[in-house]
């Protein structure tokens, strides 16, 4: 098929003759081609992505440590990841320097927010580490 070929008419919108998303949406599967090499990144253009505010810097360093704490995973229990200590600890340290840096800066709110976040979090950290040694 030339460049210059219409769509197939059942891909089209019956009122405007543009190719309809719906008809045209493919799996990954049917996406690789005939090379075998799956088809160029795909853009999130339609995912609206949430406002910069502390809050969600916070949130989202707390899921980070949360992962490599292994307290979030997807799938059976046996596919559990093992936590990533390291890692964990840095995040959290980057959480407590935070903490340090804003003080007297913040809302109550926030302030709550990372001071609850920075206990529970040492607090399964800890929790993570006695149980990988027993």
């Amino acid at each position: 098929m030339d460049e210059t070929s219409t769509p197939n008419p059942e891909e089209q919108a019956p009122e405007t003759g543009e190719v309809s998303p719906e008809k045209t949406a493919e799996t990954p599967e049917q996406q690789i081609g005939e090379s075998g090499e799956a088809p160029a990144e795909e853009t999130f253009d339609d995912i609206p992505i949430p406002p910069p505010t502390f809050d969600f810097l916070v949130l989202s360093l707390r899921s980070q440590v949360e992962m490599h704490l292994g307290l979030v995973y997807f799938g059976e229990e046996k596919d559990r990841p093992k936590p990533q200590l390291p890692l964990a600890r840095h995040a959290i340290d980057l959480m407590a320097m935070l903490q340090e840096k804003t003080k007297g800066n913040l809302s109550t709110e926030e302030a709550r927010l990372l001071e609850n976040s920075l206990t529970e979090l040492r607090f399964r950290f800890v929790q993570a580490s006695e149980g990988g040694s027993q």
